[in-house]
């Protein structure tokens, strides 16, 4: 191994735990892309509408969450004040990799537009800064550029095939959604009963509201998540991570 890590610095970086991580976490979401440029397309996005929401944006779940209420029928107010409550949970994430990382100027600058579900997680997973760093820096890489090239793949696909619902792509979207939430949902516990009484909110409120207004009323569920106690490791003391 040595051998070939000296002749080869490629191999070298790719034999980093952090970096296998990362390449692993970006090839395995990154094509979710097509399911959103097909769901925007859908939803009546143009293709330079939907390439420019994945570019700006990229942060997949609050994206499908916009499409969807507009797909509804639902204004784009109350779709991306839907996005925004979903995107708030990166602020978070920023506060804690902010530390972890401590990039500075531009290099922050740009690691802000990466922090996202998936860098955020690789990222905490690591042991020690540079580990943490690669991770982060290689998920971020792999998944935004994986991203945008199947938006715009799946994008314009869409648009040529002309009645996309003829297709039934109008159900990849919320398919997708609920496979990204699904891992959580399985945990049980807390996480399972804010999803409940979030789809059942919205349930109720879906025949007597506008489009939209229902899945942002669904967020309070999530007030409930405010008196959990802290995460604890095996030992009985807060989990750092």
């Amino acid at each position: 191994m040595n051998r070939f890590s000296s002749a080869s610095p490629g191999i070298a970086l790719l034999n980093r735990a952090p970096v296998r991580d990362g390449l692993g976490v970006g090839l395995a979401v990154g094509f979710s892309g097509l399911a959103f440029g097909t769901t925007a397309v859908t939803a009546g996005l143009s293709v330079a509408q939907t390439c420019a929401l994945s570019l700006l944006a990229f942060t997949g779940a609050s994206q499908f969450a916009l499409v969807g209420v507009i797909a509804g029928g639902g204004s784009l107010v109350a779709g991306t004040l839907g996005a925004l409550l979903l995107g708030t949970r990166n602020t978070l994430y920023g506060l804690r990799l902010a530390d972890l990382l401590d990039w500075r100027g531009a290099r922050r600058l740009i690691a802000a537009q990466g922090v996202i579900d998936e860098t955020s997680a690789v990222a905490l997973a690591q042991h020690g800064r540079s580990d943490a760093r690669a991770g982060f820096t290689t998920t971020f890489a792999v998944l935004f550029l994986l991203w945008n090239a199947t938006t715009l793949v799946g994008a314009l696909a869409t648009e040529r095939i002309g009645d996309p619902n003829a297709f039934g792509l109008d159900a990849v979207g919320p398919a997708i959604f609920l496979a990204l939430l699904w891992p959580r949902l399985m945990e049980g516990g807390r996480t399972l009963l804010v999803g409940v009484l979030g789809a059942a909110i919205a349930l109720a409120a879906t025949p007597f509201l506008p489009p939209g207004v229902p899945v942002l009323l669904a967020s309070a569920a999530a007030l409930i998540a405010l008196d959990s106690p802290s995460p604890t490791g095996p030992t009985g003391q807060e989990d750092s991570r």
